[in-house]
């Protein structure tokens, strides 16, 4: 017997009880899993903070007054000065200076954006026990060309955005919309374990958390 009609074989056995009118839908699935991993009470920001450095990631927080200073900081820290903006980011929220803001809108082409120093974004939500952050493709957040290709993203989140783990975030999030989670920046690791940065996204990753509360 082969390995295929040996698969086979089992999956009939598995549903040999199940009538054959029956439909998926007919049968309610259990969804009494564990939605959390964080204690109660635990500090949702300082947990997302923590995990987002575990990836090599930069991570800054700031107070809404300070987010600007915050952005011309990590900008010239990373010696960018042509940068990606997404439609709908926030203009109060640029640092003034000779920076060079490259709207997207009408979208930049592949060329234009491989020009770029990197791309200023917002994000949808950010996953504290993952340190993730998602971008939904909204206002302020652009299209995935636009932190894709750059090689470098430079992220702003608002602490009410980042909830405690996964299934809260998948509640907040549309699923019909293009979703893109990143977890630091863009990695892998060939057969020998050997980590190269940059292959599927920007190398460089820094996120700007803004809260109400000093830094």
């Amino acid at each position: 017997m082969s390995s295929r009609d040996t698969v086979l074989r089992r999956i009939r056995a598995a549903l040999a009880d199940v009538p054959a009118a029956e439909e998926p839908g007919d049968v309610p699935v259990p969804r009494a899993y564990r939605r959390s991993h964080t204690a109660p009470g635990e500090d949702l920001v300082a947990l997302f903070a923590e995990r987002v450095a575990d990836y090599r990631a930069g991570v800054t927080r700031t107070t809404p007054d300070g987010l600007p200073d915050a952005i011309a900081r990590a900008l010239t820290a990373r010696g960018a000065r042509t940068i990606g903006l997404p439609a709908g980011f926030p203009a109060g929220y640029l640092p003034a200076g000779d920076w060079q803001w490259r709207h997207d809108d009408p979208a930049l082409d592949l060329a234009a954006l491989d020009a770029l120093d990197g791309a200023l974004t917002l994000a949808a939500v950010g996953i504290a026990v993952t340190g993730t952050v998602v971008l939904d493709a909204g206002p302020g957040q652009g299209r995935r060309a636009l932190t894709l290709v750059p090689d470098y993203h430079l992220c702003v989140i608002h602490a009410d955005r980042i909830c405690d783990d996964v299934p809260e975030a998948l509640s907040r999030l549309d699923p019909s919309r293009p979703l893109t989670f990143v977890s630091g920046p863009s990695a892998t690791s060939d057969i020998e374990l050997d980590r190269v940065e940059g292959v599927h996204g920007p190398r460089t990753l820094d996120v700007i958390i803004v809260t109400t509360e000093e830094p």
